[in-house]
C-alpha cells in the first residue's frame, strides 16, 4: 500500500506541473499580445503580430490594411535564406518584368528601434527604408515592409559579427569624440607635437571605450539561442524596425522564399495579397 507521504507528494508534483503549465501559457499570451492581420496571398494566408512597443509602425500598417494600401501588391523582392518583401504600391498590375521596390505612399515612419527586445529573427515584420546616405535618422517606409526568413548561424560566425559590429560602433564614437578636439589636435600637429598628439588620442580612445562598456555590441542569449536554432538575418539588427512577427502561415512565406526570381529578384510568378484584414 502506497504511503500517505508519497501520495502527497505526488500531488505536490502534479500542482507544480499545472502552475508551471498555465505561468508558461500566460507568458504565450503576453508575448503575442498586439494586433493581428492576415494577409491573405495567392499562396495561402499569412498572419502576422503587430507589437504594441512600436505604435508609430503598428497604427501605420493598421492605417494602411483599412485603406486598402495591401491589397493587389505583390511580394516584389524575394531572396533565399533572406526576406520576403513586399508593399510597393507601384506593384499593382505590374507587367511582367518590370523592376520594382520605389513604390510607397509619401510619408515615411520614425524610426522605433526597441533593441534587443525585438531582433531579426526568422518570421520577423520589419520596416523597409532608404539607405543610411540619404536617410540618416534610419526612417521606415510608409508601406513597404519584409518578412525575414534568414539561416542558421554558427556561435563563431556571430562572434565574428559581433567583433565586427564592435570595430565599426567604436570607430563611430571615435570620430563623435574627436569632434571637440579638432582645434587643439590641428594645433599640436602645427607645433609638431607628436607626444601630444598621442596624448590626446588616448584620452579620446579612453572616453571612447567607456562610451561603449555602456552599451556594447554583444548578441543577448536569447539572440544567440535563436540565431542558432531557428536563425534569422543578424546582421540587420539595429539598422531597421522590426515592429511584428508571423504567428501563423510561416509555411507560405517558406513557399515565396524559394520562388523562381529574375535579375531584379522579382519572383517570376507573381505573388499577390489579394486581401488584408484586421482580426478581432
Amino acid at each position: 500500500m502506497i504511503k500517505k507521504s508519497i501520495i502527497f507528494a505526488i500531488i505536490i508534483m502534479a500542482s507544480t506541473v499545472i502552475v508551471a503549465a498555465k505561468n508558461s501559457s500566460n507568458k504565450m499570451q503576453d508575448k503575442f499580445n498586439g494586433t493581428k492581420v492576415l494577409l491573405h496571398t495567392s499562396l495561402g494566408d499569412i498572419t502576422v503580430l503587430l507589437y504594441d512597443d512600436t505604435p508609430l509602425h503598428r497604427d501605420n500598417f493598421i492605417a494602411n490594411v483599412k485603406n486598402g494600401v495591401y491589397t493587389g501588391t505583390l511580394f516584389h523582392r524575394v531572396i533565399k535564406e533572406f526576406m520576403i518583401q513586399g508593399g510597393d504600391v507601384d506593384s499593382k498590375d505590374a507587367p511582367k518584368g518590370k523592376m520594382l521596390g520605389s513604390g510607397d505612399i509619401g510619408h515615411t515612419v520614425e524610426a522605433e528601434f526597441v533593441y534587443p527586445k525585438h531582433f531579426h529573427k526568422r518570421g520577423a515584420l520589419a520596416a523597409a527604408r532608404t539607405g543610411d546616405a540619404v536617410n540618416p535618422e534610419k526612417r521606415s517606409s510608409g508601406s513597404q515592409f519584409y518578412i525575414v526568413t534568414g539561416k542558421i548561424f554558427t556561435r563563431e560566425q556571430l562572434e565574428a559579427m559581433e567583433n565586427q559590429k564592435a570595430y565599426r560602433k567604436k570607430q563611430n564614437l571615435f570620430q563623435k569624440n574627436s569632434a571637440p578636439f579638432r582645434k587643439e589636435i590641428l594645433k599640436l600637429q602645427l607645433a609638431h607635437d607628436t607626444a601630444g598628439v598621442e596624448s590626446l588620442r588616448q584620452k579620446i580612445i579612453e572616453i571612447t571605450e567607456a562610451e561603449y562598456a555602456e552599451n556594447p555590441e554583444k548578441f543577448t542569449a536569447e539572440q544567440i539561442d535563436t540565431y542558432t536554432t531557428i536563425g534569422g538575418t543578424p546582421h540587420l539588427d539595429g539598422e531597421y524596425t522590426v515592429y511584428g512577427e508571423v504567428i501563423s502561415g510561416m509555411d507560405v512565406v517558406a513557399k515565396i522564399e524559394v520562388e523562381t526570381t529574375d535579375r531584379n529578384d522579382r519572383p517570376e510568378n507573381d505573388i499577390k495579397i489579394i486581401s488584408a484584414k484586421i482580426l478581432k
